[in-house]
């Protein structure tokens, strides 16, 4: 058994299971990353300790600093772990549309929440974010739909965690897809190994972007 001298390092080395109920034994072998099992329930952990780890070497957060983010999701809760873990203050702005459960599991880890009305989405919230940090010389904000440390952690890690896991063979590889930093540095490792791989993106129906849609309001 795995002794950690922090949260931190809990996250990724996740486990694979095989489906054996929702897909019959002649269809195909599918296979679930159990990416809750990280300390913070999700794959956002991943790109949180990424992102600020990145920040710390290149001198952008320094102790004493506070991170702010704009999120409504999962990358908040992995960001506030971490900062919790590392010492930093945390301030997550999201829309008021946020469940109260999300919310009280953010201040658990010791956050700010800031929240903007819910009729402007996560653009109300982005620009909130933006003005604070512009006020606050001691604010970093890791903007994780941007930041290069996204898809780097997942070529590091997720990828070669599959192709550790998958041995010679993968016909396909279905993402959910937020950021999409999972999608890019997980499929550029597996899509090297495996040239003929078919990846697949999924997204929610009311928010379809890459299917030509548009962004809906948290």
């Amino acid at each position: 058994m795995r002794v950690a001298n922090s949260i931190t390092e809990l996250i990724g080395q996740t486990p694979l299971v095989k489906l054996n109920k929702l897909v019959g034994p002649e269809e195909a072998d599918v296979y679930v990353k159990l990416e809750w099992f990280n300390p913070g329930s999700s794959v956002k952990d991943r790109i949180a300790i990424a992102m600020i780890e990145e920040a710390e070497r290149a001198g952008q957060l320094q102790p004493g600093m506070t991170i702010i983010e704009p999120t409504s999701g999962n990358t908040g809760i992995g960001l506030a772990m971490v900062a919790a873990a590392k010492g930093y203050k945390a301030v997550l702005v999201m829309p008021d549309t946020m469940s109260i459960e999300r919310r009280n599991l953010l201040r658990a880890f010791g956050a700010e929440l800031v929240l903007t009305p819910g009729k402007l989405g996560m653009k109300g919230a982005i620009q909130k974010a933006e003005e604070l940090l512009a006020e606050h010389d001691d604010y970093f904000m890791p903007q994780q739909f941007k930041n290069p440390a996204n898809p780097k952690i997942h070529r590091e890690t997720t990828g070669q965690e599959l192709l550790e896991q998958v041995g010679d063979q993968l016909d396909a590889f279905v993402v959910g897809v937020g950021t999409g930093g999972t999608i890019t540095g997980a499929g550029e490792v597996l899509k090297a190994k495996f040239p003929r791989l078919h990846i697949v993106a999924v997204e929610p129906e009311d928010s379809p972007v890459l299917s030509g849609g548009g962004a809906r309001p948290a």
